[in-house]
């Protein structure tokens, strides 16, 4: 069974989901579509996300799982690989997973992403750095970009490649 919690962030409401002890979703949702149930893990997600958002955390030890395809969680994995305040091509990470061409389903993978922030997925950008759909809005994406950099963004492919 999946406990949901709801938590007020600077960019609005998050739904946080718990399942067999491990999290299974991060997302903004417009309002509480179901009732809110608490877990200590579930706050604990809260907790550390309150510390990113003021710039004191910058890796996550919290225990998640993946709920996708192969080839999406291929794709999920790569994506918490890219380092705070870091950036990475699609390209990168389809190469990284041993699929160079298949940009396009990488980029439907990352759209798909169930844990954001968590699975910074707002790290992926399009090959010429230049910033590209995040499903919560390029501002928010920015927003996080310019929070994990300590100047301007940089741009950096930090995967390496098969």
């Amino acid at each position: 069974m999946t406990a949901y919690a709801f938590y007020e962030s600077p960019f609005g409401l998050l739904k946080i989901g718990v399942a067999n002890g491990k999290i299974i979703l991060i997302g903004m949702v417009p309002k509480a579509d179901t009732a809110s149930q608490p877990t200590p893990l579930s706050a604990e997600v809260y907790r550390q996300l309150q510390e990113y958002f003021s710039g004191k955390r910058t890796v996550f030890t919290i225990p998640y799982a993946f709920q996708g395809t192969s080839f999406q969680q291929a794709v999920w994995a790569q994506i918490a690989k890219i380092p705070y305040g870091r950036t990475a091509t699609y390209k990168d990470i389809a190469q990284a997973i041993g699929k160079p061409r298949a940009f396009q389903a990488t980029g439907r993978a990352v759209g798909a992403n169930p844990l954001a922030i968590l699975i910074p997925c707002h790290r992926v950008v399009g090959s010429n750095g230049e910033m590209t759909g995040y499903a919560y809005g390029l501002e928010m994406k920015k927003t996080l970009l310019d929070l994990e950099s300590t100047s301007s963004i940089t741009y950096h492919n930090t995967l390496s490649h098969r």
